[in-house]
C-alpha cells in the first residue's frame, strides 16, 4: 500500500486516529509511527470525513464517545458511504451494549482505556489482516 504523507510517498499503511482527547491525539500517532506505521490524527468524525485521508486509511482507531458525531455514528456513516475501513474502537466506558453494537456493525477490536502498547499493536495487526 502506498500512502502519501505530505509530499513524501511511503509504503507504510496509514492508520488514522479520531479522538476528541488532545493528549491521546498527540501520543497515539507517535506510538503508531514507532511501530512502523504512517499515522494521522483527527479531533472529530467530521474532520476525518472531510480530510483527504479517508480513502488512504487502512485502519481507523476511533473513540466511542465524542461530541457531535460519536464513533458509532462515524462507523455508520462510513458504512453508508461504502467505505470499508477496519475499525478499532477505544473507550473509557465499559458499556457492553455499545461494544455489541460496534461489533455488529463490523468493528475489528474494542479496547478499554487505558490499554497497553502491545494490546494496541495486536489490535492493529488483526485489523490490517482484515483488509
Amino acid at each position: 500500500m502506498v500512502s502519501h504523507q505530505g509530499n513524501v510517498v511511503t509504503d507504510r499503511p496509514l492508520l488514522s486516529v479520531v479522538d476528541d482527547d488532545e493528549m491521546l491525539r498527540e501520543s497515539l500517532p507517535d506510538l503508531l509511527r514507532e511501530f512502523g506505521f504512517a499515522a494521522r490524527a483527527f479531533s472529530s468524525g467530521q474532520e476525518f470525513l472531510s480530510s483527504d485521508y479517508v480513502d488512504e486509511t487502512r485502519c481507523l482507531i476511533l473513540d466511542v464517545a465524542m461530541p457531535g458525531m460519536s464513533g458509532l455514528d462515524l462507523q455508520e456513516e462510513l458504512k453508508r458511504r461504502g467505505q470499508v475501513i477496519p475499525i478499532i474502537f477505544i473507550t473509557g466506558q465499559k458499556d457492553e451494549e455499545i461494544r455489541k453494537q460496534a461489533f455488529s456493525q463490523g468493528a475489528v477490536k474494542f479496547l478499554y482505556k487505558p490499554f497497553s502498547d502491545s494490546a494496541l499493536l495486536d489490535a492493529v495487526k488483526v485489523a490490517l489482516r482484515v483488509i
